[in-house]
């Protein structure tokens, strides 16, 4: 046995910058304690460069589930050259006449060989205050009456080394006639007289004093030493710290213990296989600066936000460590998708005619981020369906994230009119023209306010085909005509709060949107709205989720049909025609589960509930339904079938792009 084995405060100090963390692939670990040795700098460095996180590709949240409970470890900082410094520390006058008379541990363990077997008279303990003295006497098993053995002896010279009070310790043998009495010399710990605390920046001072257990005026005791030094670290761990550990430890001479914290930084990035997107556009969604200390929630946060761009079929990254001892660069492997679409097509009816369509569009226009679309229609005859829809939208428009949306339209169209029992009531031409500007600002990380400007013209254009109301163009529906088409100019307001980990294919988290819509400002309608959306999803299993939703909205004024609200078709009531049920209040609940098929296939199970009305805080009569769905997730987006059956029967629905 080394004599260095009991310099127990020493040791303390390398057990616990032993419990540390460095770069890896995720950041959620557990604290491992353990000593370092001298070559975990290499170690780590090697550990870190080979690991990589598991990629991202349509399952971004699980893969931030991954990340989040695998671990980083091994240290940079040699545990030998801390236990020497520590020592060095402690040396004083006590110390230095200690070590002038401690035997060599080759010398006692040469001495005790030749009482083995013999019995132990008397066990005394020399150095020890009454404090130390009872717990030592308490620790050992080898006590007088026993028979001495070299195994048993060195077992209690641990549980007294164990108690940790005693700075080191060591026996001493004495024969008498009855046997051999067995003497404990101890150097005891320092008395702590306070505990300074250095290097932090993320966690407060006083935080960190509060996990301090120690009391000063007693002995210091290197267990709930290392108790304390375990607690600073598992506290910057939950708060996602977890490259922070204690990187230099001493007590001086007055009793004042010192404990160095490094935090660990985020020294860089790196960006891997942007061929067409930015570089600027990915580390633009980084939650972290270079040299900040490295965080596991912002650094997941990051990933999830580039993931959420819509660019990427696959978002790896990688923790490689950094120029500096104990400090990272985060390195990001993406794989992009095509983000471009072209649509050309045509088609005849009797009413229109031929009818051709073309569309363009990027969601990553020339790389920058920016959405733009463009679609134009025509059946040949102006009087026939045609027109243009083109929107912009820009995310980045200032550093303070605010995003930026243009649309502007002027599309005439066919529209069928139904009522609540399904029945067409006409089929008529419909234009609507006019823009709409909004514009977004984060007010946190997840919660986003929105302002919309709104400018739009309804018109009827002209009879098409009668239904149970006959032709509506006639004078006798002037006052219909009146009421219902117009401009509208509207200013929306919108708090929406978006904690989903993944907006295509979202496994946890909710989202939430508080909106108020007020007409007016010389439009032909005055009316107002106030709506609230909300969506929870709950994981259940490892691939399945339940998805849940309920919307409420309430409008006053004179609201005109197409301003009011409506149920019906896909991303509503499911099982009923499109806008089937019109009013100035509503209410939607949705209960899905959905589930795996095959891989980029889900299925699912709902059930949705809801209706319109015009007055009063409750529907006079509230439709439901229930129905399967399937998605496929494509290079061109998810596409959505459902099948719903309703009160009147089934019904098919087609989407593009994500639900709910």
């Amino acid at each position: 046995m080394k004599k260095q084995k009991y310099r127990s405060l020493a040791y303390a100090v390398a057990i616990a910058v032993g419990c540390t963390a460095v770069p890896g692939t995720s950041w959620a670990a557990e604290a491992a304690a353990q000593p370092a040795s001298s070559s975990a700098a290499p170690a780590a460095a090697e550990t870190a460069a080979e690991a990589t996180a598991a990629p991202v590709a349509g399952k971004a949240a699980e893969t931030a589930a991954t990340a989040e409970t695998k671990a980083a470890a091994a240290t940079d900082t040699s545990a030998s050259a801390q236990a020497d410094a520590a020592a060095t520390s402690t040396v004083d006058e006590r110390t230095l006449n200690w070590g002038k008379t401690r035997p060599q541990e080759t010398v006692i363990a040469d001495s005790m060989k030749q009482y083995e077997g013999q019995t132990v008279v008397e066990t005394v303990f020399d150095g020890t205050s009454a404090l130390t003295e009872g717990t030592a006497k308490a620790a050992i098993s080898m006590k007088a009456g026993d028979m001495f053995t070299v195994k048993a002896l060195e077992a209690d010279r641990d549980k007294i080394y164990n108690t940790g009070y005693f700075y080191d310790l060591y026996p001493s043998f004495e024969k008498v006639p009855e046997g051999v009495v067995v003497t404990y010399h101890v150097l005891e710990n320092p008395v702590l007289k306070g505990v300074n605390i250095s290097g932090n920046t993320v966690e407060s001072t006083e935080t960190l004093q509060g996990l301090i257990t120690m009391k000063t005026g007693e002995i210091l005791n290197s267990r709930e030493l290392n108790k304390d030094v375990t607690a600073i670290q598992e506290q910057y761990r939950r708060d996602g710290y977890i490259l922070a550990k204690i990187t230099d430890m001493n007590i001086d001479k007055n009793g004042v213990l010192s404990l160095k914290v490094n935090e660990g930084i985020l020294e860089g990035y790196k960006v891997k296989g942007n061929t067409k997107t930015k570089e600027r556009v990915i580390l633009r969604e980084m939650r972290q600066k270079p040299g900040e200390p490295f965080n596991s929630k912002l650094a997941r946060r990051s990933m999830q936000r580039v993931y959420n761009l819509g660019f990427f079929e696959d978002v790896n990254i990688k923790m490689n460590p950094g120029v500096d001892p104990n400090a990272v660069v985060m390195e990001l492997d993406v794989t992009e998708k095509r983000t471009g679409s072209f649509g050309i097509g045509a088609g005849y009816s009797s009413e229109d005619g031929v009818v051709g369509m073309v569309s363009i569009g990027d969601t990553n226009f020339r790389g920058t981020g920016d959405a733009i679309s463009l679609s134009y229609e025509t059946s040949g005859d102006d009087t026939d369906a045609h027109g243009y829809t083109f929107s912009y939208r820009r995310p980045w428009l200032d550093s303070k994230e605010t995003v930026g949306t243009f649309r502007i339209y002027n599309r005439t169209y066919e529209y069928d009119d139904y009522d609540e029992s399904g029945d067409l009531k006409e089929t008529y031409m419909r234009k609507y023209s006019g823009g709409e500007l909004t514009f977004g600002r984060p007010v946190s990380e997840y919660s986003t306010n929105y302002l919309t400007l709104r400018n739009r013209k309804d018109s009827y254009v002209k009879h098409v085909d009668d239904g149970n109301l006959g032709d509506r163009s006639t004078p006798a529906y002037e006052g219909w005509r009146r009421d219902n088409f117009g401009t509208t100019r509207s200013v929306t307001f919108e708090h929406v709060t978006d904690t989903r980990d993944n907006v295509y294919n979202p496994m946890s988290g909710s989202r939430l949107s508080l909106s108020g819509e007020f007409a007016g400002f010389g439009g032909d309608f005055d009316f107002q709205k106030y709506t609230v959306d909300g969506q929870r999803y709950i994981r259940a299993g490892r691939s399945q989720v339940f998805a849940l939703r309920a919307r409420y909205g309430v409008g006053t004024g004179d609201i005109s049909e197409f301003n009011q609200y409506r149920i019906g078709g896909q991303g509503s009531l499911r099982g009923y025609r499109e806008d089937q049920f019109r009013g100035d209040r509503e209410f939607l609940g949705t209960v899905e589960y959905r589930f795996p098929v095959v891989k980029k296939v889900q299925g699912a199970l709902f059930t949705d509930w809801g209706g319109a009305w015009d007055s009063g805080l409750t529907p006079d009569d509230l439709h439901a339904s229930v129905g399967v769905g399937i998605s496929l997730t494509t290079p061109i987006g998810p596409l959505r079938f459902d099948y719903g059956w309703g009160e009147d029967g089934g019904r098919v629905h087609f989407n593009v792009g994500s639900t709910f």
